[in-house]
């Protein structure tokens, strides 16, 4: 993996809502991966970010799309998941309107790589299709899938991707779970079974965040790591400051995994919304991230952390404020 000219063996988790131009650009300054999340953009946006990082650094960064998922909406699912939130929009003061529903526009933002001439692209909650692969790889794009078990890190092999980051149980935000039932291993043992199972080169992620836990992860195999928690905290990183903070000050065994703000699984630090949200009906994916959308960002500008999604991983606790430079040089 040398020729992603790396300085250091660590990528920035492509954590989408995060990762403004300035985080990217100063993770790729500090000798790391840095990695655009774009799973919610637009087209048009993809590139404007992608202009922007480059504006700001010579050195390579990533871009990761997430695979659109084709799920049926059910009618009297979302008007209960709707009907659900209504007490905590009350409370926000968040009009009744119902959201527009967001449509994914994954092969525009394709052509959007090819045409800015990206060269590295990862992929979650699955794996592009044949001709998408054909045609990155025409372009010398840099394919990495994103996998949860070795089932999923064997189809990422089996559909040409160049590298594959396998996410252990402990990782915060979004599961990158897309085949099979929903399984939680560690990261030692899932990276040490995937190393068994494919040849292509393996990212570990979930829960590293200090530089014993890098060297476990490389001395086990894998060629580089993914950090994400670790760095959402930094001066650069987009995370809004509530968050930040509660990063700051969380203690030991304060995540838990939640469907509650999207529709698919998630880690986050608990809060109220998650413990409110246990026992009513959620919509799937990406539905429920469209609900939540206006709470999370009201419950933002009201400084409200119990509304919003505090995204990270179990060893939050362990996380250090600083630049990304200086939070790289404690891994290194």
């Amino acid at each position: 993996m040398n020729f992603l000219q790396m300085k250091h063996p660590i990528i920035q988790a492509p954590m989408a809502g995060v990762t403004t131009p300035e985080f990217v650009a100063a993770c790729s300054e500090a000798g790391v991966l840095g990695s655009i999340g774009a799973g919610y953009l637009s087209a048009a946006d993809t590139r404007k970010i992608i202009r922007e990082v480059k504006a700001l650094t010579e050195k390579p960064f990533s871009v990761n799309l997430f695979i659109p998922e084709s799920t049926v909406a059910n009618e009297k699912q979302l008007e209960d998941a709707y009907n659900a939130l209504e007490p905590i929009r009350t409370e926000l003061g968040i009009s009744s309107k119902k959201p527009k529903y967001s449509i994914s526009e994954f092969d525009d933002q394709v052509q959007v790589l090819l045409e800015e001439n990206i060269k590295i692209c990862s992929f979650t909650f699955g794996l592009p299709d044949e001709e998408t692969v054909h045609v990155l790889k025409e372009n010398g794009v840099y394919l990495i899938g994103t996998a949860t078990t070795v089932q999923e890190a064997k189809l990422a092999e089996q559909a040409k991707m160049d590298a594959v980051v396998v996410q252990g149980s402990e990782a915060g935000g979004h599961r990158g779970s897309f085949h099979g039932e929903l399984t939680f291993q560690p990261l030692n043992e899932l990276l040490t079974n995937c190393l068994n199972a494919v040849k292509i080169p393996i990212i570990a992620a979930g829960g590293i965040a200090n530089k014993e836990m890098l060297e476990t992860a490389l001395s086990t195999g894998a060629q580089a790591v993914q950090i994400g928690t670790a760095l959402m905290a930094a001066n650069e990183s987009g995370a809004h400051p509530i968050h930040k903070q509660a990063i700051l000050h969380s203690n030991k065994g304060c995540t838990t995994l939640t469907t509650a703000f999207s529709g698919k699984t998630a880690r986050g630090i608990e809060n109220r919304f998650i413990s409110d949200m246990k026992n009513v009906g959620i919509a799937a994916y990406p539905y429920q991230n469209d609900l939540t959308k206006e709470i999370r960002k009201e419950a933002g500008k009201q400084g409200k952390s119990d509304f919003m999604s505090l995204w990270a991983g179990e060893n939050v606790h362990l996380t250090t404020a600083g630049t990304v430079e200086e939070i790289i040089e404690k891994f290194i």
